[in-house]
């Protein structure tokens, strides 16, 4: 299976608290984000990633390489105009012929992505969504896509950056080659186009993260700063 990382935006949000590097290259508990999501991809098994890159992009290629250092083989999407979450993918479909996972490359997450992909597989939907439950789940306490399952883990309600109750989306898809043609071309969002426009096909399924994993989404300053602060307390423990 071969994984797309979305590093493209510009992180306007937190830019006051980026210490001047890009988004993805964003040091949590001492490691850039971008490099600790590669690292958890490797230890899953993911050889072969793409990354899209439009924002001090040369930047981002020369911090991480052809990524033969952790065990990957890196290749790059640049984009002279930013084509957005969905619109990525669209544009790389060709580089995909089989299942797709989607990782957004400005979130520290971990789960066992074996038990998702086997998920996946069993549902036949074109696209699962992982989730976490704000609850049970360590996480930054940043707003972000509300997910409602019914009992056969369908997707029938998702809400981007609703404040009302529900799971959240941890920006990791599992696509299959099909779903492109849901991505109309330009710019396109997954979790304001997309996806809320794909329920009523009942083909988006989610999967709850196991209770180990976690998401800690670094959008804002304020976001950055949970997140230190769960790793600094060890609520949750880097590897």
């Amino acid at each position: 299976m071969k994984a797309l990382v979305l590093a493209a935006g510009h992180g306007t949000r937190i830019a006051t608290a980026s210490g001047g590097v890009p988004k993805p290259l964003i040091p949590v508990g001492g490691r850039a984000v971008v490099l600790r999501t590669l690292e958890w991809l490797a230890g899953a098994g993911i050889r072969d990633v793409w990354i899209n890159l439009h924002h001090r992009a040369d930047e981002i290629r020369a911090a991480l390489g052809n990524g033969s250092r952790l065990g990957l083989n890196i290749s790059y999407a640049f984009e002279p105009e930013i084509l957005g979450t969905a619109g990525a993918f669209r544009a790389l479909t060709h580089e995909f012929p089989d299942t797709a996972l989607v990782v957004y490359g400005d979130n520290l997450i971990s789960f066992d992505l074996a038990q998702f992909v086997a998920a996946h597989r069993k549902s036949k939907a074109r696209a699962t969504i992982a989730l976490f439950d704000p609850e049970r789940h360590a996480n930054s306490r940043i707003a972000g896509g509300r997910v409602v399952l019914d009992n056969r883990s369908r997707v029938t309600s998702f809400m981007e950056g609703a404040s009302s109750e529900g799971l959240v989306n941890a920006g990791v898809y599992l696509l299959e080659p099909a779903f492109a043609s849901a991505i109309r071309p330009g710019f396109q969002d997954f979790g304001r186009d997309v996806l809320p426009a794909e329920l009523a096909h009942g083909d988006v399924c989610g999967y709850l993260m196991d209770s180990a994993g976690y998401c800690l989404g670094l959008d804002t300053p304020e976001s950055l700063r949970n997140a230190e602060a769960l790793i600094t307390t060890k609520q949750i423990v880097l590897t």
